[in-house]
């Protein structure tokens, strides 16, 4: 399975977030194959990942490219390890 961070330019704040979930799943105990990267807006394609992560100000844009995650606050981390777990129990990974 793979996640893909999006953002409006896919610089720092996509990275920050990747780097925050590969620690996320990490820490839930998610397999190996449980990968996580990162992109711009503009060269996100629905191809690249099983599901998007992305901030709540960007969700329309992502939407077309399939499953979400939709973060409120990019910073919390809470928030995203909860999301992620919620999602990997959901699909029956961890």
């Amino acid at each position: 399975m793979k996640f893909l961070v999006v953002c409006g330019h896919g610089l720092g704040s996509s990275f920050m977030v990747e780097m925050n979930a590969e620690q996320a799943l990490k820490e839930l105990g998610a397999p190996d194959n449980v990968e996580v990267d990162h992109s711009d807006l503009g060269s996100a394609a629905s191809d690249m990942a099983d599901i998007f992560i992305t901030g709540k100000d960007l969700e329309d844009n992502v939407a077309s490219l399939g499953e979400l995650i939709v973060l409120s606050n990019i910073l919390d981390k809470d928030e995203l390890k909860g999301k992620l777990k919620a999602k990997l129990e959901e699909k029956n990974i961890i």
